[in-house]
């Protein structure tokens, strides 16, 4: 019965960012990462030859992650604090799939050279983070957050939302201090006039979704706090038990953008957390009305921007969404790229002349091994 309630009350939390979670369609070899549009949409291919995010961490406060294939090599002990913080477990346990599906999007490497799921930060650490993420109260949520900072990491997804509270401000507050860049999203109710804690909080990157077409998602919340928007609709990444499945609602959207924020961090690392804020956002793509607005804030994340483009300093404070943008000179990828060793970094070579017998071999395994399933959700 505790069980149940605990997936009850992180459904319940989740329900505002994540808008629908569906089984992947069967594929053969190659067809999650082709399926993942979004990976081409953000030019990603480019963006990995600057960076891929080795020795960033990224805590993922969430539903915990499940050791999926395409992550274990990212995957690191983290902790459990859904039962009010007592910091037990390693947090790689996932009974809802949500967590795992966010983990996915930030720092997936695949398998068997360019299969299975691909995240924007291919070589950042995930710390996963097990919380109630509970609408009443927010604790467990507050407490992972605290978790993390103690922890030193450089991110925290947080693709839930939670009841504004005393102790989640603090800890929210505390974090920020700790120069952690905070990622939220926006919440997936269009109607309501307000945005969802924690997004709406001032230290909080607030993050909407868009679909393929780079136009808002139906259910995107909007305001005054929209910092930046992702891609957050048919969103293929990695599920319970070495599946996939397909996600829409801004959860989605905010694990992308703090992917994104993984990379920034690791190819500048003397920037503060504000200032890496200020790179995603001075560096979007205006999509709508000129100029910031309460739909996509400044505009969608482009993730090859953030990395290249020259952008003056965040001038005075640390406002995550100032009044006014400086200008942005333009980009251009060259040699700078960071050095990473690691051998989970090459995780999209141009594979060429398969023979024939081992490629109809190789499809017909993979059709076999890839059936996917609905998350218990």
């Amino acid at each position: 019965m505790e069980l149940g309630n605990k997936i009850g009350n992180f459904l319940a939390a989740v329900a505002l960012v994540t808008a629908s979670v569906y089984p992947a369609a069967p594929a053969l070899a190659d067809q999650t990462r082709n399926d993942q549009w979004h990976l081409r949409y953000l030019n990603l291919a480019q963006a990995h030859q600057v960076t891929k995010a080795a020795g960033v961490a990224v805590a993922v406060t969430d539903s915990g992650v499940f050791p999926h294939r395409d992550l274990t090599k990212n995957l690191k002990k983290g902790t459990d604090t859904s039962s009010g913080g007592d910091g037990n477990g390693s947090g790689q346990t996932d009974q809802v799939g949500h967590g795992t599906n966010m983990a996915g999007l930030i720092a997936g490497h695949g398998h068997n050279v360019n299969d299975g799921a691909l995240g924007v930060a291919p070589s950042a650490a995930i710390i996963p983070i097990k919380v109630t993420g509970a609408r009443d109260n927010g604790l467990g949520l507050a407490a992972g957050i605290e978790w993390a900072t103690t922890a030193g990491v450089d991110v925290i997804n947080i693709s839930a939302t939670a009841a504004p509270s005393r102790p989640l401000s603090a800890a929210v507050t505390a974090a920020a201090r700790a120069d952690i860049v905070i990622v939220a999203g926006t919440g997936n109710e269009s109607e309501n006039i307000r945005l969802a804690y924690p997004a709406a909080l001032p230290e909080v990157l607030a993050v909407g979704a868009i679909d393929r077409n780079g136009k808002i998602a139906d259910f995107s919340v909007t305001g005054a706090k929209v910092g930046i928007c992702a891609p957050g609709m048919d969103i293929v990444t990695t599920g319970l038990g070495n599946n996939y499945d397909r996600v829409d609602g801004t959860s989605a959207a905010t694990a992308i953008v703090s992917g994104a924020a993984a990379l920034v961090r690791a190819k500048f690392p003397d920037l503060s957390a504000a200032e890496v804020i200020h790179r995603l956002t001075a560096t979007a793509d205006d999509n709508g009305p000129p100029g910031r607005d309460d739909q996509c804030g400044y505009g969608v994340l482009n993730v090859v921007k953030a990395l290249t483009a020259e952008v003056p300093p965040l001038e005075g404070g640390t406002a995550v969404t100032a009044s006014a943008q400086p200008s942005v000179v333009a980009p251009s990828v060259g040699s700078s790229a960071d050095p990473e060793t690691e051998a989970e970094e090459s995780n999209l070579p141009v594979i060429a002349g398969v023979a024939g017998g081992i490629a109809v071999l190789g499809v017909l395994l993979a059709f076999l091994a890839r059936r996917r399933r609905r998350p218990t959700a």
